[in-house]
């Protein structure tokens, strides 16, 4: 519903990738458009059960967690598929071919909130980068959490303010009573944006691993004050280390770390 949202916006659409009901048929059709896709639950949240699917000749190779099967023809990658999925409803998403950080790729968590009778604030952006071997970005998936000087150039920054803030007064419209989102924004190898996925149970957990608790601590008070309270036990994300050099980080990574 939050995706089908964003699309129905003219300034929107252009950055919501093609997401479509899994069956056979959307498969090939979009493995045929696309050449690698995502397979995600309709009802998911912290990365779990999201697979990847390449196109592969006549058949496919799907990856999920640090799995990895090759199947020669598209009906023996349904079927795989339909097995992992035991029934649950999925989804087939456009695959992004994300930028990467030292060869793994990454993606910005963003959050956007109110306060009561206030607009809408960005109130964090954090850097997530897949965990070596891993599809997925998210920190309870292992993956490195760093703030997004290290992984991308300011005016990128400040197009995914911009792209933010646009989302989540579209959601508002649509629906009237949300007051805060989790915004999931890839960069691709182009330099292109797209909007992964709105969470609006966002988890803050992602802000305890940054250097500054600025974020985590206005993020907090926002949510405070909706009397929202989430356990902030953040066992799995890893802290991202800085380059050891100092300097002008973000040149260095745009020339070498960027791809």
């Amino acid at each position: 519903m939050k995706h089908e949202a964003l699309r129905r916006s003219p300034a929107l659409a252009p950055y919501m990738p093609e997401t479509v009901r899994l069956t056979r048929d959307n498969l090939e059709r979009m493995l045929d458009r696309y050449g690698m896709v995502y397979v995600k639950p309709v009802f998911g949240a912290l990365g779990i059960g999201v697979m990847r699917a390449d196109k592969r000749g006549r058949g496919l190779v799907c990856r999920w967690g640090l799995k990895r099967k090759a199947c020669p023809s598209l009906s023996e990658g349904y079927a795989y598929i339909l097995k992992i999925t035991k029934g649950k409803p999925y989804m087939v998403q456009r695959g992004i071919w994300l930028a990467r950080y030292r060869g793994r790729p990454f993606d910005i968590r963003v959050m956007v909130q109110r306060l009561p009778r206030k607009p809408w604030k960005m109130t964090g952006m954090a850097g997530r980068v897949a965990a070596p071997g891993k599809i997925v970005t998210n920190g309870s998936q292992g993956g490195t959490i760093y703030p997004v000087s290290m992984l991308i150039p300011r005016h990128t920054e400040k197009r995914i303010h911009r792209l933010s803030m646009m989302a989540a007064r579209r959601l508002h419209e649509v629906f009237p009573g949300l007051v805060q989102i989790g915004l999931d924004v890839a960069v691709d190898r182009d330099r292109r944006l797209w909007i992964i996925e709105a969470n609006t149970y966002p988890d803050p957990c992602p802000f305890t691993k940054l250097p500054s608790l600025s974020a985590l601590r206005r993020i907090l008070r926002y949510q405070r004050a909706w009397g929202i309270r989430r356990p902030l036990k953040c066992l799995k994300a890893r802290r991202g280390v800085p380059g050891s050099a100092g300097g002008n980080r973000r040149s260095r990574q745009i020339q070498g770390h960027v791809t």
